[in-house]
């Protein structure tokens, strides 16, 4: 019994493993993207909570500069960087 393999069951096998390789390739695309987006997710949410910190510093040196007698700009920075503080913590509760 002689078996022999043609042409068109050559091409048909290579169509078939082009189609599967560019489905792996698409499927391994979109797993790399969501990995991606995930670990940017997590990294602006610590540079957000790093800002946060950096804005109640910078408050508490404009409270002592208020207590020092400094006022005018002192006094309108620390209304804005109050207000903004209180607008980001409702902004991250809903």
């Amino acid at each position: 019994m002689e078996m022999t393999i043609g042409t068109d069951a050559v091409v048909m096998l290579a169509e078939l493993l082009s189609a599967l390789g560019v489905i792996g390739g698409v499927v391994l695309w979109c797993f790399k993207f969501v990995q991606r987006s995930r670990r940017q997710a997590e990294e602006l949410k610590s540079i957000r909570k790093e800002q946060t910190l950096i804005c109640y510093g910078l408050l508490a040196c404009l409270k002592g500069l208020k207590e020092q007698g400094c006022n005018g700009p002192v006094t309108e920075a620390m209304d804005r960087i109050e207000e903004h503080l209180n607008q980001a913590a409702h902004d991250e509760e809903g």
